[in-house]
């Protein structure tokens, strides 16, 4: 399998390139906005300006101003594309949506397995503590652009009710908590690859489920495996999820 990786002179676009190394994968070209030359296979600046290389799967970590370059190499391709990206507007994920109806595209808002634990296990303990406060704290690095992350929004819609109201800043407010609220409060600092937690606040008790990742290669790990699967399926178009690769 030869992996196409964008946003591949970034820091996850440097460890995908080790991850793909070290399960003897070939990283075909790269593409990144920096178009840094110290790489062991070519680097483009855009998809548009590569030479006539091809891959069979993209692996993408970089930032939603590229999505449109990234679709319209993977759709006229029939390329499979794993989406690790996050930040994305509404009109970005329509894109998305539409173009998984012609290829096979793979998207999560994290790629680490522990993480979709986190969640599966978030929205049991929802479902269970029936009148419990909901509270979502996620943690980051200093350079990153995004918040509240992917991650912290994709954890939110696993402990959400139909009538929960997202709060990611009470500044403007002076009242009580609604009862409805579930918060987000987002913390950079340093470099902290990704810590998220999950509290349940009720009546003389809490309980907090949290996941700390220690290594970016985590999410390397993920997305590589996410690229194998896309592989098997490529020519079933759709939109997949960690569900299903774990599924399947």
């Amino acid at each position: 399998m030869n992996i196409v990786l964008s946003g591949c002179c970034g820091r996850m676009g440097r460890q995908v390139a080790e991850a793909c190394a070290a399960q003897g994968l070939a990283v075909r070209f790269g593409v990144d906005l920096k178009a840094d030359s110290g790489a062991s296979f070519p680097v483009y600046d855009s998809f548009s300006s590569r030479k006539a290389e091809e891959g069979d799967v993209v692996i993408d970590f970089s930032l939603p101003s590229c999505l449109d370059g990234l679709l319209d190499f993977c759709v006229p391709s029939g390329t499979p594309l794993v989406i690790a990206t996050t930040g994305y507007s509404q009109e970005d994920e329509a894109k998305i949506l539409k173009a998984s109806s012609r290829i096979a595209i793979f998207r999560s808002a994290n790629m680490s397995l522990g993480v979709h634990v986190l969640k599966l296990l978030a929205k049991k303990a929802a479902s269970l503590l029936d009148g419990f406060d909901i509270e979502i704290v996620e943690k980051h690095h200093n350079q990153k652009l995004d918040a509240p992350s992917g991650t912290a929004l994709m954890l939110f819609d696993a402990v959400r009710k139909d009538d929960s109201v997202l709060i990611t800043d009470r500044t403007p407010f002076h009242r009580k908590r609604d009862a409805r609220e579930i918060g987000i409060s987002s913390v950079r600092g340093g470099t902290v690859p990704g810590e998220h937690e999950v509290g349940y606040y009720g009546r003389g008790e809490k309980i907090l489920i949290t996941h700390s990742a220690q290594d970016r290669s985590i999410f390397a790990a993920g997305a590589v495996k996410a690229a194998f699967f896309l592989d098997g399926i490529r020519n079933r178009p759709g939109l997949y999820s960690m569900d299903d690769m774990i599924q399947l």
